[in-house]
């Protein structure tokens, strides 16, 4: 194989946060029409080192080359004229600007445009989009498109201001298995173009399914790095997390116990779904899949009382949930995990130890209201060691805490409820590898405790290697029961996409 020039470089690149160590003595070497997946661990330094390389941080030690000129200070501005750019997961467009608008706006903030021209940014998104092969809705208005347009979109607008180097941070996060497939074809004309794709990815199957290169970051260090075809899959997650951690199908054979949790019957609220009826047992796992936008997350939001149904039943433990009511949900037993924990699932700036007696107040008050100090300090430290959490201490605010500690913070929020149904929605969205396994493992030991559990996901590795049955959603409508040995990775994708 032909070597691709180097077209950016860093050495020795250190950064401390009072007396921390994000980056200790990295390095990276980036190629011209190659897709380098920038791996590790929540907190193991990638998303320092990207804003490092982008301007957006400055190096305590190190030397960065872009295209064979050494770099003393870069810039954001300095990184986007020389090519660099980086498409966040928040995507940071303009919702109220149009799609062309939201394309021209880097090329012309980095041309120092002062007159502003619908029809020139138009010419300049119509250009870009023709070079994609794509067909974005150039007069729609950012806040009316689909994340995947989003995404594609603010691919769009890096291409319109000559973009050599593009950072991609878990690009493919709240897209279905179909939208990553035309995301992943945008990526092959990119590279074919000789652009070079840095993208941060905790999905194992899709580091090997694009990457021609891996760079490995745990604690701040690059500990392995090669050619794509150097890496199994059980040499790039022992890389990642320093240990052997299997993810294929370990989920027990249900406890036996056929007593019926849940009984959703003739569910169904207007413009959402209808004619939604399953059951879910003690011990049983139960996946709710289908495309972003099918109905997958209405049920589960519709089942904790967050959305009203019009029509239908819904029992837990033989007691019926009133529709549109959370209390009725909390008080029938039922738990729910949100998609957002940054937005519906934490409390960013609150201590630990309050975010996780939230829900569960009462179970630490007296009669009285007043809060047992001693319950509180028990029943936090029976929840961090049972999720396997790393707290420095639980006074501490959960914004100090990694993405996957934060999600189990969610998660032993309302387990302290002690729930006979626990709701999941993405429960492993943007958390890295060793941090999911441990949040499967949890939700295999609570199945195995007799805890009915609902999985509402669209990645399907995750569905298998948790479930015992897969309800699959289309349009509003339960079209297929998986069961058992039935359920695989080339089942689920057949059947969602169907």
């Amino acid at each position: 194989m032909n070597e691709h020039p180097i077209v950016l470089r860093a050495q020795h690149v250190t950064k401390t946060y009072g007396g921390a160590h994000a980056l200790s003595d990295a390095h990276l070497e980036i190629r011209g029409g190659e897709v380098h997946c920038l791996a590790g661990a929540n907190g193991s330094g990638k998303s320092t080192l990207i804003k490092i390389l982008s301007g957006v941080e400055s190096a305590d030690r190190g030397e960065i080359e872009i295209s064979g000129d050494t770099v003393t200070r870069l810039s954001v501005p300095g990184a986007i004229a020389r090519g660099i750019q980086v498409i966040y997961q928040d995507l940071s467009l303009f919702p109220n600007l149009t799609v062309a608008e939201n394309i021209a706006m880097t090329s012309r903030v980095a041309g120092h445009t002062k007159v502003v021209s619908a029809a020139s940014a138009k010419r300049t998104a119509a250009a870009v989009q023709e070079r994609l092969g794509l067909d974005l809705d150039l007069d729609a208005y950012v806040d009316t498109l689909s994340v995947a347009e989003r995404q594609l979109a603010a691919i769009c607008r890096a291409l319109a201001n000559e973009v050599r180097v593009l950072f991609m941070d878990e690009p493919t996060t709240a897209l279905t298995w179909s939208e990553v497939q035309v995301l992943f074809g945008v990526i092959e004309v990119l590279k074919a173009d000789g652009v070079a794709i840095v993208f941060v990815s905790h999905k194992t199957e899709e580091v090997f399914a694009l990457s021609d290169r891996i760079t490995v970051l745990r604690n701040g260090r690059v500990v392995s790095e090669g050619l794509v075809a150097e890496f199994t899959r059980d040499s790039l997650v022992e890389a990642l997390i320093g240990r052997r951690e299997l993810e294929e199908r370990l989920v027990s054979e249900r406890t036996g116990n056929e007593d019926v949790v849940l009984d959703v019957a003739g569910l169904g609220a207007p413009g959402q779904f209808r004619d939604i009826a399953f059951q879910a047992r003690a011990g049983e796992i139960v996946g709710l899949t289908g495309l972003l936008g099918s109905g997958r997350s209405e049920i589960a939001d519709a089942i904790f009382g967050i959305i009203a149904f019009n029509q239908g039943s819904v029992t837990v433990g033989g007691r019926p949930i009133r529709s549109g009511s959370v209390k009725s949900a909390i008080d029938a037993g039922v738990a729910y995990v949100p998609s957002d924990r940054l937005t519906q699932g934490v409390f960013l700036e609150q201590s630990i130890t309050r975010n996780m007696i939230a829900s569960a107040l009462s179970r630490f008050s007296t009669r009285w209201g007043w809060i047992r100090r001693k319950a509180v300090d028990a029943g936090v430290s029976r929840l961090v060691d049972e999720l396997h959490m790393k707290v420095g201490s639980p006074a501490h605010p959960v914004s100090s805490l990694s993405g996957g500690n934060q999600q189990r913070v969610v998660i032993a929020k309302w387990l302290a409820t002690e729930p006979k149904l626990l709701i999941l929605n993405g429960p492993t969205v943007g958390v890295d590898v060793g941090s999911k396994a441990a949040i499967l493992q949890i939700l295999r030991e609570k199945a195995a405790e007799g805890m009915a559990v609902l999985l509402i996901s669209d990645d399907v590795p995750e569905l298998v290697a948790a479930c015992h049955r897969v309800l699959v959603v289309r349009r509003g409508r339960l079209v297929d029961e998986i069961r058992s040995d039935d359920v695989s990775v080339d089942t689920l994708r057949e059947r969602t996409i169907a």
